[in-house]
């Protein structure tokens, strides 16, 4: 469907000039990076212009032609930020750079199969149990023998062949598409509260009990798995929407009171929570053990400085997971507090694009879904540049478009798609654009038509005429 209103238009022009701003600043600091690198341009500069223009301008007409009417921000702040971290992977590792170039070639493909096959994301709360099953399904395949691998400790990867997957990462968007299915047709039982329990007004028992359980259970895996990042993503994901769904703050100082209850009980209970606090508090004495890479995080920063040491020209190889859990560190050495600030800030604008869609979306489903979604990015950014700061505990979770891993890279394009397919729905409810037909809606009407024909002949047999 092409763009066929103004504002439509304009919002998709505004979107190509930041997506191509975004491909300048990745090819700008590629080349600076290999220049700081190896003092000489990189052979594979024009290759890899083309591959990325080409990746950006194939999404870009995708949402052209199947989402006009979206928000014109978020790609743009998902490829300025992806680009970044590829360089910053590139700059590491060559093999992992070349495994990342694969996963970025799948997510954007992803992207736009996501955008063709959801056309109105109202349709997604009709298999809002197909997402549960499937979510829980996904959560304990790292448990099943033969398959299942761990990695730091924590058992949350799929090794099938040479492919290793992390399904928690899809496990978020489907859970997520459960809870806004499941409150979106209870919300309004849930927030009246018919039982008492003293004084307090509390949901009956079988409105609530469902949501629940698939919330405990989700993060009861999580901790079996040893993702303790993961598990408290869950718990902040199901506490925000549950508060948005029913408008009451009850439920969100509740779930702040079981969060402080979980976590002291996990500190007692679990020696890797005991260790990770302890290395949070004071690394520094255990630099030549596990206090090692929080460490030198703190020396990279230090290094960096307010305008980095440029890229290329720093030591983020000596944080052993510089690609990984601490690219935030590698970013701010080379790139100082300037260029750390900026990725923040570009976060934070993502962050707003998406509640924005939220506060636009009419219905309910759709309202409680971007709510979903950008809560889980949201979480995440902060769970992991949190603990790169040591402003709180460390856990092993990836940074969102920015860190290598297949799976990460995948399932958050997969999740960008379905935001501005909301977006796109709330444009048309608003009358910004068009409300035509899907794709399927006109199948299904011209499938009707060809029956409609057919069964025109029938109907005059035996018929005299008038």
């Amino acid at each position: 469907m092409v763009a066929s209103s103004p504002l439509a238009l304009a919002r998709r022009r505004s979107e190509f000039g930041l997506v191509l701003m975004a491909a300048t600043i990745t090819g700008a600091a590629y080349v600076l990076a290999a220049l700081g690198k190896n003092a000489q341009m990189p052979a594979t500069i024009i290759p890899f212009l083309v591959a990325l223009l080409a990746l950006l301008v194939f999404a870009h007409i995708a949402t052209r032609w199947l989402a006009s009417g979206a928000d014109s921000t978020l790609l743009p702040l998902a490829a300025l930020l992806h680009g970044i971290g590829y360089v910053m992977i590139a700059r590491l590792s060559e093999r992992r750079a070349a495994l990342q170039t694969t996963w970025s070639l799948i997510a954007v493909v992803a992207f736009v199969a996501t955008l063709l096959v959801v056309q109105r994301p109202s349709d997604l709360a009709r298999y809002k149990w197909t997402f549960l099953f499937f979510g829980a399904g996904s959560l304990l395949l790292p448990l099943v023998p033969g398959i299942g691998s761990s990695v730091g400790g924590a058992k949350i990867w799929v090794s099938i062949g040479p492919v290793n997957i992390q399904p928690g990462e899809f496990a978020k968007i489907a859970l997520a598409l459960f809870f806004a299915g499941y409150l979106a047709e209870n919300r309004e039982l849930i927030a009246a509260g018919t039982a008492r329990l003293g004084p307090l007004r509390i949901p009956e028992l079988r409105y609530i009990l469902p949501i629940t359980l698939a919330w405990g259970f989700a993060v009861a895996v999580m901790v079996a798995e040893k993702d303790l990042g993961s598990a408290l993503l869950f718990f902040t994901l199901f506490t925000v929407m549950m508060w948005v769904a029913t408008e009451r703050a009850v439920f969100l100082l509740i779930g702040l009171l079981l969060f402080s209850a979980a976590a002291y009980v996990a500190w007692r209970m679990f020696d890797v929570v005991q260790t990770r606090v302890d290395i949070w508090l004071d690394p520094w004495s255990r630099y030549e053990g596990k206090g090692y890479q929080p460490a030198q995080a703190m020396f990279a920063f230090a290094n960096g400085g307010v305008g980095g040491t440029g890229l290329g020209l720093g030591s983020p190889n000596k944080i052993p997971a510089a690609s990984t859990d601490y690219v935030y560190a590698a970013i701010g050495e080379e790139l100082g507090l300037v260029g750390a600030t900026a990725v923040m800030i570009a976060f934070l604008l993502l962050f707003g694009a998406g509640f924005r869609i939220a506060v636009r979306a009419e219905r309910p489903f759709e309202k409680l879904l971007a709510t979903g979604l950008t809560t889980i990015v949201a979480m995440q950014a902060f769970i992991i540049i949190g603990g790169v700061l040591r402003l709180v505990p460390l856990t092993g979770i990836t940074l969102p478009f920015v860190s290598y891993g297949g799976s990460s890279l995948l399932a958050n394009y997969i999740l960008l798609a379905l935001l501005l397919r909301v977006s796109h729905s709330a444009a048309r409810q608003r009358g910004e654009v068009p409300d035509e037909l899907t794709f399927g809606e006109r199948r299904e009407a011209r499938q009707l038509r060809k029956q409609a024909r057919k069964q025109r002949p029938d109907d005059t047999i035996g018929m005299s005429p008038a």
